[in-house]
């Protein structure tokens, strides 16, 4: 299926919807999801690119959330813990199962963490990962290889999921257009339109693509644009008290010779009063996060050197091998769309938990903000609920509690190509049918040429960084070798989509300026010169 091309068109078949929503990550993608499976007419724009923001730029973790036991919020790790099991079932060929080890240091830790975990366990039930155990020393030495052993008595083992965010964020995506819906990126909303009474009637919308506008009509607006939502409210409502006050996590990943392990790190409280994880992604180790308060947002948000300097000082403590900035193979910067405090509000607000709030402008915008990947599905649930009530809908159930995410299956290899799900065999296939398809971009990874055509022809990538910062991951994995493959994957895409000599480029230009942030060593000017 040609999905981007066939989506596309429906900007000029179609001018009125059930659903709009605004934002292509988690939230977006699993509201368009829901609206679409129960039967309405849907509609999703992107500014950008799918999981370009947050969405693809977290933890990889999915989690019914250890540190809010702490903080006493049952409820929400329970619901939490559901929506675990349900995505590890619903999205199989992405998320799985892992081992998470915390290290302790003394005998009050060991029966603080063991406790607190054998109620995780419990609160899971029959959506449960594995059961936690105390670990002794040497049963740690032997699975933690990389961890300084000095003082330690032992360890908790507990498990979680982890996952893929952008890879999620694209299958959601189809299953959407499968399911019916319609999901666009590259489609920023400039405007809203409202009725004689004030009311929200649609969108204004330009398709950055070929640079034309839409006027858009649809029963419900859905505002799921994370830390974007001001610029939609302010839209609807010129004075709007700020809704988000965004806080920066970054990043770093390091080879997986520093914890040697299939197992992840989980440090419960560092410094910063965050947890920090060390978890084995694509054969590397992903070491974060950090949480700082950042006054503004951006689609491309940069590490700080503080928030740099602070993870790899605290890793260095946990590793027997020192962390230093030479060993960092790509840093990113991910902002959360926390909650401000609220001023005399004059809009109908419902706090769904501290993770997420939903709200009911007068206008009857309908906005959705805060939250976490696990949580998603839910948090989709809830929002569709609150449209038909308030948008004159017809009521329909949700389906989505038992909807396969496209590409699921229990089915795994060991090839690289596993992440694709039931799709693995099509590219493997597209690879026999094109020139060099199997031929790799890179020597030191298996990512290949096929991989490239079948993001542009079947998952909606238009740019170099579409493909290896969402659909390949590889400025994600390591930002100096996504460099050295971007000239083979914008002659590629070029030669697919009709594209000029120029637009390479362009394109190399504008991918190797972006992935250089994603670097703590500067490229070499010879390099930099051979690429641009």
């Amino acid at each position: 299926m040609q999905y981007c091309k066939q989506d596309r068109s429906v900007l000029e078949s179609e001018s009125e919807w059930d659903f709009i929503i605004i934002g292509g990550g988690a939230t977006g993608l699993g509201t368009a999801l829901d609206s679409a499976s129960r039967g309405f007419k849907t509609l999703l724009l992107e500014q950008s690119d799918f999981a370009k923001g947050t969405s693809s730029r977290s933890t990889k973790l999915v989690h019914g959330g250890v540190r809010y036991l702490a903080q006493g919020d049952i409820s929400l790790v329970y619901q939490a813990l559901k929506e675990r099991g349900r995505l590890q079932v619903n999205a199989a060929h992405l998320v799985s199962k892992e081992e998470f080890i915390i290290p302790c240091y003394d005998w009050f830790s060991v029966a603080k963490y063991l406790t607190g975990l054998k109620m995780y366990d419990w609160l899971a039930g029959r959506y449960s990962f594995g059961r936690s155990r105390f670990l002794s020393r040497k049963e740690v030495q032997k699975k933690l290889p990389g961890l300084a052993d000095e003082s330690l008595v032992g360890a908790i083992s507990y498990y979680d999921g982890k996952f893929d965010d952008a890879r999620l964020a694209v299958n959601i995506a189809q299953t959407c257009i499968e399911k019916g819906g319609s999901v666009l990126n590259y489609v920023k909303v400039t405007g809203l339109l409202k009725n004689e009474q004030g009311k929200v009637t649609g969108v204004k919308a330009m398709d950055i693509l070929n640079n034309t506008t839409y006027l858009l009509r649809a029963k419900a607006i859905i505002n799921a644009t994370g830390v974007f939502v001001d610029d939609i409210l302010l839209m609807n409502t010129p004075d709007a008290e700020k809704l988000v006050r965004p806080s920066q996590g970054v990043h770093l990943v390091i080879d997986s010779s520093f914890l040697d392990s299939d197992s992840a790190l989980m440090i419960p409280k560092t410094s910063d009063n965050r947890v920090l994880f060390a978890v084995p992604w694509h054969s590397k180790l992903l070491v974060g996060t950090t949480d700082t308060p950042i006054e503004t947002h951006s689609l491309e948000p940069r590490a700080l050197k503080e928030e740099v300097d602070f993870i790899l000082d605290t890793a260095s403590k946990y590793f027997k091998k020192k962390v230093d900035k030479r060993d960092v193979l790509s840093v990113f910067a991910g902002l959360r769309p926390l909650a401000a405090p609220e001023k005399n509000d004059t809009n109908t607000t419902r706090e769904i938990s501290r993770d997420h709030k939903l709200m009911v402008s007068k206008s009857g915008l309908i906005t959705i903000t805060g939250g976490k990947w696990t949580t998603y599905r839910k948090m989709s649930e809830e929002t569709v609920d609150t449209a038909i009530q308030t948008s004159n809908l017809e009521n329909k159930t949700c389906v989505t509690k038992d909807l396969k995410i496209h590409s699921s299956t229990t089915l795994h290899s060991s090839s690289h190509l596993s992440i694709y799900g039931t799709d693995m065999p099509l590219i493997e296939k597209l690879a026999l049918k094109i020139p060099a398809g199997g031929d790799k971009l890179h020597p030191s990874y298996p990512n290949i040429k096929a991989e490239v055509i079948w993001a542009v022809r079947n998952e909606m990538a238009y740019t170099v960084e579409d493909v290896l910062a969402r659909r390949m991951r590889m400025l994600f994995i390591d930002a100096k070798a996504a460099i050295e493959m971007c000239r083979t994957v914008a002659e590629l895409m070029a030669q697919e989509m009709h594209r000029s000599q120029l637009w390479v480029e362009e394109q190399i230009l504008e991918f190797t300026q972006t992935a250089s942030e994603y670097l703590l060593e500067p490229l070499e000017k010879e390099q930099e010169t051979i690429l641009i």
